[in-house]
């Protein structure tokens, strides 16, 4: 069974967002996600600096089974990318809600976060 953090919010295409109280929000890959990509090979992210819509492509991540693009839950610019998926890319399969976060945004619309899934719902969508 997969992690669920009741904290977070999800999105259908298995990415997770947690806000913070200063108008940034931290966005990954959801446990179901990387069970279900398996070994991850390679991860690519913006640079720091680049604005996306909710639901753009921000990434794409690599495993041996496939290469899987990275959607944006909600808008806002990249304002910190995580450099240790650049060297340990396997942090993704250990680590989803913690050490592999993959990109910090500073939030353009903080209402997005209501379209997306509380945990209970991603639950049930799993």
């Amino acid at each position: 069974m997969s992690q669920v953090p009741a904290e977070l919010h999800y999105t259908k295409d298995h990415e997770w967002v947690r806000l913070a109280n200063d108008g940034t929000a931290t966005i990954g890959i959801t446990d179901h996600a990387q069970a279900a990509l398996g070994d991850v090979t390679f991860v690519d992210l913006p640079k720091t600096g680049k604005t996306f819509a909710a639901g753009d492509v921000f990434g794409t991540v690599e495993s041996v089974k496939a290469a899987s693009d990275l959607y944006s839950p909600i808008s806002g610019e990249v304002i910190e990318t995580n450099a240790a998926l650049n060297d340990t890319p396997d942090l993704v399969n250990r680590e989803p809600y913690q050490g592999a976060w993959m990109i910090r945004v500073r939030v353009q619309n903080p209402a997005e976060v209501s379209s997306l899934l509380n945990a209970a719902g991603y639950a049930a969508l799993l």
